[in-house]
């Protein structure tokens, strides 16, 4: 697929993106923003709905830069103007304040002196919304694109890191009880020589938070080169991973200082692969079906058996 096509296949107008697309995107792009640009970013994402009050001259003052960064900011994240920003930023305020009143305080990072009751409600608030935001900014058209061409694939290629990999290796699981030819490659050489065998006909899926990951981009790049569909499974849909797919499919999740932990992002990435596993299992469903039986059975025997019940009479 040429490289316009593949941008077409994931890039939308500015008028196309929903409140809750308005953040995400904002914090996807961070990565490739100009230092001062980031500045922008930074300051529209601490407050939203102070943020769509401003001036440009104002937002330009907060973010200590120029009007002309801002500008460029709005461009970078595919708006048309400032106007337009505000008007985005109203109404991503305006959604964040009807999701309710029993979330946590505004920034939801876990804190040294947090109680142990308010980290369950800080994580369980992040990943909670993490899905939310990642199911109002899924693009159901590319979903459904990388649907047929796992299901139509003559082998699909999975390739992953870190925490990464363990999701890459819960689709491989999935994908392999009902009867998909799938392979997972957790290191950089076993996947590099995995995309030697390669080609049309061929799907490689690749996972990274960040988008940014060297030992998954190129594998996947290499891959594209062999002809195969390639698939990026990632929060960066600007990053060097994105670019080099020919479908995005796009979490928008936002980690605490914890990243290394990966929770929210993790939560967002197998709520996709579930999407994408289950579009793929109803093309064949009754095949699916006996399959899921089988595989359940091959196990079953594996179970403790319950133990019986004493009649009250005993």
């Amino acid at each position: 697929m040429p490289h316009q096509e593949r941008r077409r296949a994931t890039d939308r107008s500015a008028e196309d993106v929903s409140p809750a697309g308005t953040l995400a995107g904002i914090r996807a792009a961070l990565p490739s923003l100009a230092p001062s640009e980031r500045r922008v970013a930074q300051a529209v994402l601490a407050d939203p709905a102070q943020a769509s009050e401003l001036s440009i001259s104002a937002l330009g003052r907060r973010a200590d830069t120029s009007v002309a960064t801002v500008m460029r900011f709005c461009r970078a994240i595919g708006m048309a103007n400032y106007p337009q920003l505000r008007l985005a930023l109203a109404a991503a305020a305006a959604r964040e304040d009807a999701r309710g009143g029993d979330r946590p305080a505004p920034g939801t990072d876990i804190s040294a002196t947090d109680t142990l009751d308010e980290i369950v409600r800080k994580i369980v608030y992040n990943e909670m919304h993490a899905l939310e935001d990642t199911a109002a900014g899924l693009d159901t058209e590319v979903l459904g694109r990388a649907v047929d061409a796992v299901a139509g694939a003559r082998r699909i290629d999975i390739f992953g890191v870190g925490a990464s990999a363990f999701v890459g290796q819960d689709l491989h699981q999935k994908l392999h009880r009902i009867g998909r030819t799938a392979f997972v490659w957790t290191d950089r050489h076993a996947a590099l020589t995995a995309t030697a065998l390669l080609g049309p006909g061929d799907v490689a899926l690749a996972i990274s938070h960040s988008g940014e990951t060297e030992d998954t981009v190129e594998p996947l790049q290499v891959a594209a080169e062999r002809g195969a569909t390639t698939i990026a499974l990632t929060n960066a849909s600007r990053s060097a991973l994105a670019v080099s797919a020919d479908l995005v499919l796009a979490t928008c999740a936002r980690e605490t200082p914890f990243r290394s932990g990966a929770t929210a992002s993790r939560i967002a990435q197998l709520a996709l692969i579930d999407c994408l596993f289950v579009g793929v299992a109803q093309r064949s469903f009754d095949a699916t079906t006996a399959a899921l039986e089988k595989t359940y059975g091959a196990v079953q025997h594996r179970r403790r058996p319950q133990p019986q019940r004493r009649s009250s009479g005993d």
